[in-house]
């Protein structure tokens, strides 16, 4: 039985290798077809045949995408022929491929000068800051990172406007969104104002769900107050208690002036002295 396994693992091991090695072979067998188009593609760039070279370039690229070459040496055809476009799309599709930092220096570094080309100063310095990293010690990198810096800033300087309009926008979105919470605000105040002015409308009512006011006019709630002041038959009114009680007040203030004035008569007076 442990024979068995054996021969199985072993058959296992076997196949995968060979299966690798097939894969490596394809893939071997794909990559120089890709770069003898690329040496055609070459030789008919320099005998001034641009569209048959172009046409082996994408045959190489078609074949394998990752052809660092064919998209590099396709890339510097199309700027030669001001097609600035296609050259930093080929070029930056070499830069994204390269294995090594030696092709990633020179994408880079065409990337940079593509990007001269069509003004974009700011964008060209970033380019050679990637060729230089790849590379320190070319020095036309360097003299052509410089270059890029004092063009780049030479634009900043004659379009302050650019950064006058970004910070415009940038206050045009914050008014924008003081306005929007504003409204929030209001909005939320309104409904707040709603439901206070429904609750106090609530309580203006009473438990039978009509207004207190309402209630209070009732004429017949009017008679029966009225009914309840009228007084009982063998009882006073308020009214006739009230004038009972002024004419005893009366009678007994009378009475207090006359002992008072009896006081007076008998009490001996005292004359001014005369100095």
């Amino acid at each position: 039985m442990k024979n068995i396994l054996t021969y199985i693992l072993l058959f296992l091991s076997i196949t995968v290798v060979a299966q690798e090695q097939e894969e490596d072979k394809a893939a071997l067998k794909q990559k120089l077809k890709a770069q003898g188009f690329v040496a055609e593609a070459n030789d008919l760039a320099n005998s001034d045949a641009f569209a048959e070279a172009e046409m082996e370039y994408r045959k190489a690229l078609s074949i394998k995408p990752t052809e660092v070459t064919g998209a590099y040496n396709l890339g510097h055809q199309y700027f030669k022929k001001g097609n600035f476009g296609e050259a930093l799309y080929r070029n930056q599709q070499a830069a994204k491929n390269a294995i090594n930092k030696s092709d990633k220096h020179k994408a880079f570094h065409n990337i940079g000068n593509i990007l001269m080309e069509e003004k974009k100063c700011k964008e060209a310095v970033e380019a050679y800051k990637s060729a230089l990293r790849n590379d320190p010690s070319d020095n036309e990198t360097r003299y052509n990172f410089a270059i890029a810096k004092e063009c780049a800033k030479q634009q900043e300087d004659d379009n302050p406007q650019d950064d006058d309009k970004e910070g415009d926008n940038n206050k045009d979105k914050d008014e924008k969104k003081d306005e929007d919470k504003k409204e929030d605000e209001d909005k939320k105040d309104q409904e707040d104002q709603g439901d206070k002015d429904k609750k106090e409308g609530d309580q203006d009512k009473d438990e039978e769900g009509e207004p207190k006011d309402e209630k209070e006019n009732d004429p017949k709630e009017g008679d029966q107050k009225n009914e309840e002041k009228q007084p009982q038959p063998g009882q006073m009114s308020p009214q006739q208690i009230k004038n009972l009680l002024e004419a005893m007040n009366n009678q007994e203030q009378k009475v207090q002036e006359k002992i008072n004035a009896e006081k007076v008569k008998g009490a001996k007076q005292q004359t001014e002295k005369d100095w």
